[in-house]
Parts: C-alpha cells; structure tokens; sequence
C-alpha cells in the first residue's frame, strides 16, 4: 500500500533557544549530527520497506521556511510531492484538513501519515514496522495514533489512556481516552500503570476516514480550508493557500478538533526510542551522556562537571565548564543561555524576557537564509556593516539598488559573475568590485561550488529595507 507522507513544518522551538528560534526553528538545525530533524524526518518517509511504500512526501510550512525546507529536501536526494503553504500558523487541524482534501482529490482511496518534522527516531525498521501494523486498523476505517511506551514519568507530554494493555505482538489498541500533560505525581502514576502511552502526535489514516470525522466534529473548518485549496495559487512550484478563507478557519489542534471526539481511533504501541527534543535536558539524553553524565559538543570542554550539557555551536566561542552539577550551557555567537538543567521546560521564558526587551536574539540569527544562500552580519556601526554572503551553486541575487549605501565586494571563495548598471565581469578569489549609491547591481554564483564573499556597506542608512528589486528569480519584485 503507497502512503502520502505529511510533514508537519512550522512552530518556533523556543523551548531549544538560542539554538532554535523562529526564523530558524529546530527542524532545520543539526542537532543531533550533520543531518537536521527535518532532513531525517523526511528520509524516514521515503522509498520502500518491507510491507510499505512512501510516495513524495506533502509537506506544509510557511512562506518564510518555503525555500529552506525545498534545500534541505534537496539536500537530503527528496524530491517532494507538493509543498503546501500556509498563509498565516492555524495549529495542526486545518493543515491536516488541507492534506487530506488534496490527497483524496487526486486519489480517493490515498492513506496519509501525519508526522511532525522535529522527532527523533532512531530505530526506523522499528518505525516501519509500527506502520505496517496500522494499516489494518487502517483498512477497517481506524484513524491510527501511534503511543510511544514511556521511559520515566515525563510531565512536558500528552498521554494516551489505552482501553486495554498492549499485546506483545503491538497490535492497534482502542484507545480509551487523551490525556492532558501531567503534573510529577500523576505521570508517575500513569508510568506504573503500564496502559499509558506518551502522545506522539503521529497519526495514519484514510484521507476519506479523516475528512469524515472533520464532518462529523468540525464541520466548520470544512469551508474555509476547502476555499482556500480552490482559491491557492502556484508560486515557483509551491502551492500558496489562498489567505482570506485560510484566516477564517479556527486556530485549533487536530487533536482537540477532531481525535478526543472520534469514536473509531486506535493506538499501535511504539516500544523503540522516541523524542521530540522538547527542551535542552532531551537533546542531554538523546546525545548519551559519558560515565559523569556529562554531553559536551561542538567547542565545549568539561572539567570535574556531572550532569551537565555544555554546548558550543559558535567557531569563535569555546565553552569550559569546571565543577558544574545539574547544568546545560549552550552558546553561539549573538547569544549564551546559562540555567538549571531541571528548568529546561522554562527556556522559553528567556525568549519571552528578550522580546519584551526588544532584543532581536529572540527571534532571529545573526546568519539570515535567503533563497540563494545566506548572509551574516560580522560588524555593525552607525554608517556601515560588514557582512559574509554565501551564494549557492547556480544561484543569483535580484538585480537591485540602494539608495542609502554603496558596496564593496570581496570575493574569499569561489567566482561571482557581478552585473553593475551595463558592465558585466567575472570576480574570482581575492579580486574585489565597487557598487555606487543608486547602481544596478547583481551577484550570481556561475560556479560548481559555493561562492563567499565580504561586502562592506557604507552609507547614512544600511537596513535591509534600502533595496528596489528589478528582476528577481524567486519572485519577491
């Protein structure tokens, strides 16, 4: 049987700042290896396994991440099926619906595989194998969750309350109810009772089965998200939700839509390792702490520590612990997050404190992706800013101009074709151009490899903002 995999692609992840922020949240960083949870995520839905068959996978996420998650697919050799986007975040259960009215319209019998783009599955036979076990509750018109089998009494999850103890071939379980996250007593409780399993938020059903069941109990999204599926427009191979029906559709969970109604749902029982790296003192487990119950990555040296994370994601910023009990220190270069390995649910209190101070390390990178690469911001001063600019092979920035500043190019890796007004030239390493106020000008990166290169603004105003777009291939004139 083909299944449709749906990636689940937006949120924010502030509960892994700095590291994880919103204009670049978890999913699309290395955390646990060269390979993003997005990337892996995706690798895990494709191709063939034993009694399975992954098409292209579906994947929704916002304008912004648009052009980062078609990279990373690329990165990873996946080509996807469609990349759906959303016109504003209106939680799970409207971009379910979307998928599910898509995938029935080009195939009325399709079998979906909702699955959330930033979890960590080790064992994928394992995965495989659960899935395989769903397709016959599937067949019978189950709508499938997947239970992960508890480790501790971990209180940052949902719980799902199974109507009877699971068998040890793993069937599907009917389940008897959802359970809210718990306090420390009650998942204690929940642990030792041995019919409770952590809340994925991975589920597998017929398109036809799913769309029923928004019928039955949210029928008033039905309007909406069918609108805005009609009404979408094709935008360099994405599809762009159409924005006026989409704001009219309920800011609401999938599981509190529809799942805690559902009469028809069961649970496949999930026994391998699991994580949704949820918070720092997760990324500490998953990484298998030493002999002292100390992980220490990237430029990060422990001393005489005991469970403690200590975390460098910085080339310029060695982190040395000495003596630390019961810490996690994460540092990259615009930001250091110092706390109580016990408060990791409580990260995002440090993204709150930031925003309300105005400061940009809440939500933003020093390195900004774009479409044809990336920039960093190395020096900022009242006149000027300097900046490393990687162009991807093949790729282009829009031919534009300023009015505020000019530009001095250096090419440091790479050649740059550079258009000025009429003038067309290759720069190549070490070679360097001029950009008057008022030029129009472009850069693209003819070559195999990545081009780099160290642009120095000068000027009365050197915001983003100072730019007119003539041409521009990824559609932002």
């Amino acid at each position: 049987m083909s299944i449709t995999p749906v990636l689940l692609c937006g949120g924010s992840g502030t509960r892994l700042w700095p590291l994880s922020r919103k204009s670049y949240p978890k999913q699309f960083v290395p955390l646990m290896g060269e390979e993003t949870l997005f990337q892996a995520s995706a690798k895990r839905l494709a191709g063939t396994a034993e009694g399975l068959s992954f098409a292209p996978p579906m994947v929704l996420t916002n304008s912004d991440f648009r052009f980062i998650v078609t990279e990373q697919l690329q990165g990873a050799g996946i080509d996807p099926g469609a990349i759906l986007i959303e016109p504003e975040g209106r939680n799970t259960a409207p971009a379910v619906l979307a998928a599910a009215l898509r995938a029935r319209a080009q195939d009325p019998e399709a079998v979906l595989l909702i699955a959330p783009s930033d979890h960590v599955v080790p064992d994928v036979a394992a995965f495989h194998a659960a899935v395989v076990r769903g397709l016959e509750a599937v067949a019978a018109g189950q709508l499938v969750t997947f239970g992960i089998t508890p480790t501790h009494a971990e209180t940052a999850y949902g719980y799902l309350e199974l109507a009877e103890a699971p068998g040890a071939e793993g069937a599907a379980v009917a389940l008897k109810q959802f359970v809210e996250k718990p306090d420390a007593l009650r998942a204690a409780e929940m642990l030792a009772a041995g019919n409770f399993k952590w809340n994925a938020g991975i589920f597998l059903f017929a398109a036809k089965d799913i769309i029923a069941a928004f019928e039955a109990h949210a029928p008033d999204l039905i309007a909406p998200v069918e609108a805005a599926l009609r009404e979408a427009q094709v935008d360099l191979g994405f599809l762009r939700l159409a924005p006026e029906p989409w704001s009219a559709a309920a800011d609401i969970s999938i599981d509190y839509a529809v799942m805690e109604q559902a009469r028809n749902l069961s649970v496949v029982p999930f026994d391998a390792a699991w994580s949704d790296l949820g918070g720092w003192d997760a990324v500490w487990r998953e990484a298998g702490p030493d002999e002292n119950g100390v992980v220490a990555s990237g430029g990060a040296t422990a001393i005489d520590c005991s469970d403690t994370l200590l975390r460098s994601d910085s080339d310029r910023l060695e982190v040395v612990g000495i003596g630390l009990e019961g810490i996690m220190a994460v540092a990259m270069n615009d930001a250091v997050l110092v706390a109580d390995k016990s408060r990791a649910q409580d990260v995002k209190l440090a993204v709150q404190a930031l925003q309300e101070k105005g400061a940009p390390q809440a939500t933003s990178f020093p390195k900004d992706h774009r479409p044809w690469g990336w920039f960093e911001s190395l020096v900022v001063g009242s006149r000027f800013q300097v900046k490393r600019i990687l162009v991807h092979p093949g790729a282009s920035l829009s031919l534009q101009s300023h009015f505020h500043r000019s530009e001095h190019w250096i090419v440091v890796e790479g050649t740059a074709r550079v258009t000025v007004d009429e003038e067309v030239k290759l720069v190549t390493e070490n070679q360097s151009v001029y950009i008057p106020v008022g030029a129009v000008h472009r850069m693209e990166n003819p070559g195999k490899v990545p081009m780099v290169l160290i642009e120095v603004q000068t000027g009365a105003y050197v915001g983003e903002d100072d730019i007119v777009r003539y041409e521009d291939a990824y559609a932002r004139t």
